[in-house]
């Protein structure tokens, strides 16, 4: 059973593979809401996630024998190095099944600890069935990334911490994959303060959880899409499912756009890199119906490649009218496309990518497309360059911006 005593004990374990991640008052977030918001980074943990923390305290609950026999586990990416991590400073064999769309940043970290990474299926689901038939045939013991009580309390040590740092937090924001942070955080939070709201945050792809807690039992998703990939689980724990129907008050689901959207604000205003799963709890911040609570989000991880991270920055510069394309059609003439230049030059918008297309119409003479690509401050000079362009007898038409 999840105890305080255990969480105080694991609480002091993990101290031995974690550093403590201090809370980080917001100002931009806390404005946007009406709330007072804190972040908890464990994005800046030495593995780059809190899954080290629930691998870490497991490990010291197990036998000599069970140890000596090797780990195995399956991970997206982040229990991967958790356990990678925890096996490494333990002189423990271990070896790691994850889905071949696990990004190259989590697979090659996982492999700098000095575990064998085994790639398998497409899904975590896939993996994990995959890791199970190895732990079989190899006698090797398995570690449940999410469906455990020992990892689901040594995770509950992020709870422990943000008590510390603030004792009368009203909200407790958590992602949720397949539900083993959400178990700790919501069991220790409600030991300690019966009255705290804990709301559990899943992308809307793979709301695994939710669909469970609505039929009143373990749902299986058909299939799942989103580009939180630490938390695209279809099925959540069953023997954690309990502690969750009972210590969460509340599920928000968030759309990927949202996602986007969130990963410019923690680059822009915090200059923290968060990955998709860990940016949950930011982009549900504003389908929480709370005013003037004490707020703590908790960003689960950050570990993120680059070329996704470049994606992701593109889209959400798009997403907020940063960028944009608009269509004219103009003569073909001499002289034409320095006329519009000059237009949007004077409303200080900087062209980054022109396509000419001469053949929109038989009669040149009368449209030739042009697709301007453009870097704007946001919506409101975005409009401006767009009535510019109407005020001096062009039709621009908004289009679909391709990078």
């Amino acid at each position: 059973m999840l105890t305080l005593d255990k969480f105080e004990e694991a609480s002091e374990i993990v101290k031995y593979a974690t550093q403590e991640t201090k809370l980080i008052y917001s100002a931009y977030l806390s404005l946007q809401t009406g709330n007072k918001v804190y972040l908890k980074p464990e994005n800046m943990q030495f593995t780059g996630a809190y899954k080290v923390r629930g691998a870490y305290y497991k490990l010291s609950t197990l036998t000599e024998e069970e140890r000596q026999r090797g780990l195995i586990t399956a991970s997206a990416g982040n229990h991967a190095q958790g356990v990678a991590y925890a096996a490494k400073c333990n002189h423990v064999k271990a070896t790691i099944v994850m889905p071949n769309t696990t990004p190259l940043i989590k697979v090659n970290r996982t492999k700098s600890y000095g575990a064998e990474v085994v790639l398998f299926g497409d899904v975590y689901d896939e993996a994990c069935a995959h890791a199970y038939e190895l732990a079989e045939e190899k006698g090797y013991t398995f570690i449940h990334p999410f469906d455990d009580l020992a990892v689901a309390t040594g995770q509950g040590t992020v709870a422990m911490e943000i008590f510390k740092d603030l004792p009368l937090v009203d909200y407790i924001l958590v992602p949720i994959g397949g539900g083993g942070l959400a178990t700790g955080v919501s069991t220790l939070a409600k030991l300690l303060n019966p009255k705290i709201k804990v709301i559990g945050v899943e992308p809307a792809g793979a709301n695994c959880l939710q669909a469970s807690l609505k039929e009143g039992h373990i749902v299986t998703l058909d299939s799942i899409n989103t580009i939180a990939d630490g938390t695209a689980v279809k099925t959540p724990g069953s023997k954690i499912f309990p502690y969750l129907s009972k210590n969460l008050d509340d599920i928000i689901t968030v759309e990927d756009e949202e996602l986007v959207v969130a990963f410019l604000d923690m680059v822009e205003n915090h200059k923290m890199i968060v990955e998709n799963s860990g940016l949950l709890t930011v982009a549900a911040l504003k389908h929480l119906d709370a005013k003037n609570a004490r707020i703590v989000s908790i960003l689960s991880g950050g570990n993120m490649d680059v070329i996704t991270m470049s994606s992701v920055v593109q889209q959400g510069l798009i997403l907020r009218d940063r960028i944009f394309t608009v269509s004219v059609l103009l003569p073909d003439k001499p002289g034409e496309l320095s006329r519009v230049s000059e237009v949007i030059a004077k409303q200080s918008g900087n062209v980054i990518k022109l396509e000419h297309n001469q053949f929109v119409s038989i009669n040149r003479n009368a449209a030739v497309e042009l697709r301007i690509t453009l870097e704007a401050f946001g919506p409101e000079h975005k409009k401006q360059i767009i009535v510019a362009l109407h005020q001096n007898g062009y039709k621009p038409k908004a289009v679909r911006t391709i990078m």
